[in-house]
């Protein structure tokens, strides 16, 4: 499969034009590739290991959940590390290609696979945006967990360096309805009461916004951005896998930028 045919299939699936307006989808860096057999890695966040990887690898495209650029820079100048990946991407023909905000509400999507991850039954966006889709998940978990149980799958399904929720004085109670949301979703808290939701995966929570969800009765857990959104980029590669395109890889290189002091 050609490089152009992967992206329309792609588009075709999570429209880029569906991102919201502060949002970067799409071609970040394409250098004349479109017509190349597909070599892809793909990647949480591109970055400069990233980019090494995928010379190392002799891949032409890296396909990132996050933009490499967010807003128009105003210089490029050499050892800053979006003008290095630049020069890199055509020095090695290798293109960038982000599905951010459009792939957060799809099915298998990055709120859709946390839902996956943890089961839920009878699951519907958190906010629609259109028919079917919308922003983060909600659902009911069958057989019911209590806060303990459903804390330990958490963390020994998604692995999170450090794991934080909210102040509960029963570890014991039982958790029916939970809702989802892959990166930072903190914003989400209001709509995630309305869908009666008594926990709330996301992660990038700040102080005010855990008490903020006490107040509402909403136990918040927060699994940090890297545990909650690279899952998705392992069900991409899979979906990519079932195109039976010449070559596809799940990075090695990404990162959780966060580590924490043992």
């Amino acid at each position: 499969m050609k490089i152009a045919d992967l992206i329309t299939w792609f588009e075709a699936w999570a429209n880029p034009a569906w991102c919201e307006s502060w949002d970067n989808c799409g071609w970040q860096i394409e250098p004349g590739i479109l017509q190349e057999k597909t070599r892809v890695l793909v990647c949480l966040t591109p970055t400069l290991a990233v980019m090494q990887e995928a010379i190392a690898l002799n891949a032409n495209l890296i396909f990132a959940h996050h933009p490499l650029i967010f807003t128009p820079p105003k210089s490029l100048r050499s050892g800053e590390a979006i003008a290095e990946m630049i020069r890199l991407a055509f020095t090695h023909n290798i293109g960038i290609y982000t599905a951010h905000t459009n792939f957060d509400q799809v099915q298998d999507g990055t709120a859709d696979v946390l839902a996956q991850i943890l089961e839920l039954k009878e699951v519907t966006p958190i906010v629609p945006t259109q028919a079917g889709l919308g922003y983060g998940r909600v659902g009911w978990l069958e057989p019911f967990l209590t806060l303990q149980e459903l804390l330990a799958a958490i963390q020994t399904r998604l692995a999170p360096p450090h794991l934080i929720f909210s102040p509960t004085a029963d570890l014991q109670q039982t958790i029916s309805r939970v809702a989802v949301l892959g990166g930072s979703g903190a914003s989400y808290i209001s709509s995630v009461v309305k869908t009666g939701a008594q926990a709330y995966l996301t992660s990038d929570c700040k102080f005010h916004q855990f008490q903020e969800s006490r107040d509402h009765n909403l136990i918040l857990i927060d699994a940090g951005h890297y545990a909650t959104e690279r899952p998705a980029c392992d069900r991409l590669v899979q979906k990519f896998q079932s195109l039976n395109l010449d070559w596809v890889k799940l990075s090695q290189k990404d990162e959780d930028f966060r580590q924490f002091f043992a």
